[in-house]
């Protein structure tokens, strides 16, 4: 064979999706999803089920979401697993890491492959790369903030997208609520998915529940619904006044992404307001982080964070180890929780704290997802520590 004849026969792999770090460094493979690029902060999540609940996450805005499971994208995407409270909208990840092509789906509930939902949803996605050398570099050096490409022709501006990377901020002293925040009020009454009979309805509810959305979930909704919950959701800037003004039962803090201290700046009155009115209060999350705020604790930025389903955590009130799903970048600094908060679970990983109760209050908060969308149940019972609480307290 001639030298021209053995180079037609090898295709040319010209890299069409760059990850370009703050630092300069550039690793190439290929892309998928929509065209365009897209900065952001670099994470990694451990989970190997639940892909299309993780990129539709609002906690997930202003970030690019390195997958260490290799097979991402081989059960598909549908409707029913989509986390944003608006079908329609795209808040959520901006970008994602693949180690492996996307295969063809192989699930009787796909209705889309993982790559044309991509490029519906605005998604920039890469493949192709050592994604297992990215997680090491995020557990070294913490994660970085990147700019990933998607050119179908192959062609970047690489000194532009070195740039951008460079001088983007960062998520911390970022607020990011009001791009998922609800423009409007609205009610919800879906309850969980059932195996072959799909999503119910709450048609006797017990209790009268206000959920402040910060970037809301969707089956966060759905288990609230659950256990006895007529549900309205309001946008996260909502008054105390409005808020107590629909006499609930209790009041639902959301998950959702930035940084807590500069959401806090006006959701900390709102939510001190509400806890000195003595209505059971429940936080997940951002939430969580802000309730701390709210009572006199610090929040600060993780080195590499918390993303995955199988992070062990221990509720110090009972005793338990329960395995949970998480999504974060910041925490409560436990150091720092005034007298009168006490931490209840803590990570089984690193000792962070991951829950808090407030001394003679109806009011808790846990830095995980209890929801499960993805990850284990083993958390579910907190939406009934909940009800709970608005039970007694509207006995009381």
């Amino acid at each position: 064979m001639t030298t021209s004849e053995n180079a037609s026969a090898w295709p040319d792999h010209k890299p069409t999706a760059l990850l370009v770090l703050a630092d300069g460094t550039v690793l190439e493979g290929f892309g998928l999803g929509a065209e365009g690029h897209a900065v952001g902060e670099v994470c990694f999540n451990t989970a190997i089920t639940g892909y299309e609940e993780i990129l539709t996450d609002p906690s997930y805005a202003g970030q690019l979401i390195t997958f260490t499971f290799p097979h991402i994208g081989n059960v598909g995407t549908n409707d029913e697993d989509i986390e944003t409270v608006n079908m329609a909208a795209t808040p959520g990840a901006r970008g994602v890491i693949l180690r492996a092509a996307i295969t063809d789906p192989s699930n009787y509930r796909a209705t889309k492959h993982l790559d044309a939902w991509l490029k519906a949803r605005g998604i920039i996605g890469l493949s192709g790369i050592d994604t297992r050398a990215l997680t090491a570099l995020i557990r070294s050096k913490g994660m970085p903030n990147a700019v990933i490409a998607h050119a179908r022709n192959g062609e970047f501006d690489l000194h532009g997208l070195k740039e951008e990377a460079r001088e983007w901020p960062g998520l911390e002293g970022m607020d990011l609520v009001p791009m998922v925040t609800s423009a409007q009020r609205f009610t919800w009454d879906e309850t969980p998915w059932v195996w072959e009979q799909g999503f119910g309805r709450q048609t006797a509810p017990e209790f009268n529940v206000v959920a402040i959305d910060y970037g809301i979930k969707r089956n966060i909704l759905r288990l609230l619904a659950g256990v006895g919950c007529k549900i309205t959701v309001v946008p996260a800037t909502t008054s105390a006044e409005d808020i107590l003004a629909m006499k609930p039962d209790g009041v639902f803090l959301s998950n959702g992404p930035g940084d807590p201290a500069e959401t806090g700046k006006y959701a900390v009155p709102v939510i001190q307001q509400v806890i000195n009115s003595g209505t059971p209060t429940f936080g997940i999350c951002l939430g969580h982080q802000m309730l701390g705020l709210a009572v006199g604790a610090k929040t600060k930025k993780m080195h590499q964070g918390h993303h995955g389903a199988n992070h062990p955590v221990k509720d110090e009130t009972t005793g338990k180890v329960e395995i949970t799903s998480m999504n974060h970048g910041f925490a409560v600094d436990q150091a720092t929780l005034p007298k009168g908060a006490t931490q209840t679970h803590i990570s089984l990983f690193d000792g962070s704290n991951c829950g808090i109760a407030l001394d003679g209050k109806p009011v808790f908060s846990v830095q995980y997802h209890p929801e499960a969308s993805p990850g284990p149940r083993d958390s579910h019972y907190l939406f009934q520590r909940f009800a709970d609480l608005m039970r007694a307290n509207k006995s009381a």
